[in-house]
């Protein structure tokens, strides 16, 4: 039944995700409409595959619930049990249970047991059709399954020195689950074996011995092909792979290993982050996840402080030290900048590794690190089985021809003793027949340099081979340093297209500021004219009113001056941000000719190339600075009420001028 289940959804695991650079489109809408739709098809595939990848652990979870209930290994279990398991699995999958499903799908069959076939499309219909991925937790399903297997099949000695307790046993019986094959019975195979006790000894900080792994599994033949994950519980429990370290760091160990394969956790750890309202720095234990990272006050991670969403526009960045902190980075998304301190080099750049893991695998639509690492680890196995299978091939065939070499040698040996005895035979045909004899040895002795020719000729080949295999390794790793410097280059592109929208939204506040001081220009002229209307009534009046206009009209057009001449240097300024924008795509460009010649890993403490230096010492506020906002709004209302106050006060001079120009009688009226 899981076979089959499995079997007809095994597509998912063989589609991977290539890891594509996006680039804005320079042929049309057309095509970057049809890049859109390709990058919609390969997100709903790796939705569908990450569906599969679900209901495929969900089942081997339950494949060992179903077999425990089969107490006699008959591949049937009785439907009263079917009923308890189908609705437990619904209360922890959160998922509305039908009592009278199971009956009516099995109303042909009221009395006798259901076997696996049977059982199988009522599980998928009923069940794991309606999972709905986030909605419960896993680790409850693997409880459950794992409490009824646990009763049947692991009973350990409780009478030795090394006894795995249940939590631990339970996250090892999880951890098998995720690195076993896809095939019933579930079994590990040694490599994955391996695997696993590697990351347990490397999280309890000792080397790993495979000494002792290579004895048990050459005691049985048939364990080489995998073991169950009973088998791996009783060789844990003996203390063999574990002698003289204390249960609590045993146990610390796998917790951790747990959190990293089953829970996808990328790294864990406190950092020193700044406060967004505060500005003060706070100590805050970190979980980096596939999806987001989140922070605690401690690492009980028990109160959670905040969540950073993580996606294909954030990136991550060194930043020097200042404010009394050191090993500083930056992780940038869309909203927010959130600035983190770590306490040494090593871990700033195991961090700033990690996020950027975190961000790739979102970009390529994988939820999972270590399930992309498993495929990747049967993939090599395949291949290796691949080359093992054309070795031994190639080998039987060397030792067809030494079988073929040797037989031409023994029916030369028979043709020498046929030869010497028709010499004593025939002694008057001895002539005639020695020439004969010499003329069939030089055929043989043809044939014999033929086939040694043919033989070195073929290690000659195998020898070319495998240079050409060494070739094609070094490209590889050639081809992925130059897709590294090239993310690089395009992350210096994006942050001077930045640095451009800012300059434009600083060239537009002043536009509407030009604008602002026009209208009040226009007003002013408003308010001339009407002073000019009253003159006619009180002649005084008007020509000390008109003077007064006059006076603020020229310090508005001042202003309206000081004010185009701001506009024209922040005209320059973003002239001065495109030219470097110009330059910096011609970096990038030029980096494809300079990069075979600049590859030389930077280390710690030496100073960076000269490209793109300019964008690291060139930064501009952004408009999205709250603080800038702020200082703008309220210079510019200074502003205002300063030209105000200046255009009443000389409104107020030229009135008394024009009345004392009115009782000299010298007042023009225009």
């Amino acid at each position: 039944m899981f076979e089959q289940g499995v079997a007809a959804r095994s597509s998912p695991f063989q589609a991977t995700a290539e890891h594509v650079c996006v680039l804005p489109s320079p042929w049309g809408p057309c095509q970057q409409q049809r890049e859109e739709e390709e990058s919609q098809r390969r997100k709903s595939e790796n939705n569908a595959a990450a569906d599969m990848d679900l209901r495929s652990e969900l089942l081997k979870s339950i494949w060992y619930g179903f077999s425990a209930l089969d107490l006699e290994k008959s591949g049937k279990v009785s439907k009263s049990q079917l009923k308890v398991l189908s609705h437990n699995l619904c209360t922890v999958l959160s998922i509305p249970h039908d009592p009278v499903a199971l009956e009516e799908h099995f109303r042909d069959d009221d009395d006798g047991p259901v076997s696996s076939q049977g059982y199988m499309p009522y599980l998928n219909k009923y069940i794991l059709d309606k999972v709905v991925e986030g909605s419960f937790q896993k680790e409850n399903v693997d409880e459950l399954c794992w409490t009824l297997t646990a009763k049947k099949n692991y009973q350990p000695k409780k009478n030795s020195s090394f006894v795995l307790s249940d939590k631990d046993a339970f996250r090892l019986w999880c951890l098998f689950n995720f690195l076993s094959e896809d095939k019933y019975p579930l079994v590990m195979v040694p490599d994955e074996v391996e695997y696993l006790l590697k990351k347990i000894c490397t999280a309890m900080s000792i080397e790993f011995s495979g000494v002792e792994l290579d004895d048990f599994f050459s005691q049985d033949s048939v364990q080489q092909s995998g073991i169950t994950v009973w088998t791996f519980l009783e060789m844990m429990n003996s203390g063999k792979m574990t002698r003289g370290i204390e249960m609590g760091i045993i146990s610390m160990a796998i917790e951790e290993v747990y959190r990293e394969i089953v829970g996808d956790v990328l790294k864990e750890g406190y950092l020193w982050k700044k406060g967004q309202l505060r500005r003060n720095w706070k100590e805050r234990w970190f979980t980096l996840r596939p999806s987001n990272l989140s922070y605690y006050t401690g690492e009980d991670r028990k109160d959670c402080q905040g969540n950073i969403a993580l996606d294909g526009n954030c990136c991550v960045e060194v930043l020097p030290d200042r404010d009394g902190k050191r090993c500083m980075f930056c992780l940038k998304t869309l909203s927010k900048s959130y600035e983190m301190s770590a306490s040494d080099t090593k871990q700033r750049q195991e961090w700033t590794t990690a996020i950027q893991t975190a961000i790739r695998l979102h970009v390529e639509g994988k939820k999972s690190l270590h399930k992309d690492l498993k495929l990747k680890r049967r993939e090599q196995r395949e291949q290796r089985e691949k080359r093992k299978q054309a070795k031994e091939e190639e080998l039987q065939r060397l030792r067809a021809l030494q079988e073929e070499r040797e037989r031409k040698l023994a029916e030369l040996e028979l043709l020498k003793e046929a030869q010497k005895q028709a010499q004593v035979l025939l002694e008057k045909d001895e002539q005639r027949r020695r020439q004969q004899h010499e003329q069939l040895q030089q055929a043989l002795e043809v044939q014999l340099r033929e086939a040694e020719e043919a033989r070195v000729s073929m290690q000659a080949e195998m020898a070319l081979k495998e240079e050409e295999a060494e070739r094609q390794r070094k490209r590889i790793q050639e081809l992925e340093e130059m897709q590294k410097r090239l993310e690089e280059a395009l992350q210096q592109e994006i942050k001077a297209r930045l640095d451009e929208e800012a300059f434009r939204y600083a060239q537009a506040g002043l536009l509407a500021e030009e604008e602002d001081k026009m209208k009040a220009l226009m007003s002013l002229q408003e308010e001339q004219e009407e002073y000019i209307l009253k003159t006619e009534r009180e002649k005084q009046e008007l020509k000390q009113e008109m003077e007064t206009k006059s006076r603020a009209l020229e310090e508005a057009q001042r202003q309206l001056e000081e004010v185009r001449a701001n506009r024209h240097r922040v005209d320059q300024d973003v002239v001065a941000a495109q030219r470097k924008l110009r330059q910096a795509s011609t970096n990038v460009k030029h980096w494809n000719v300079q990069m075979n010649r600049l590859m030389r890993p930077i280390g710690p403490g030496e100073k960076r190339p000269s490209l793109g230096s300019s964008f690291s010492s060139f930064q501009i506020p952004t408009q999205r600075d709250p603080g800038l906002r702020l200082r703008r709004r309220s210079g510019s209302e200074d502003q205002d009420e300063e030209s105000k106050e200046n255009v009443e006060e000389r409104a107020g001079n030229d009135l008394e001028k024009r009345h004392s120009h009115a009782s000299n009688g010298d007042m023009n009226i225009p």
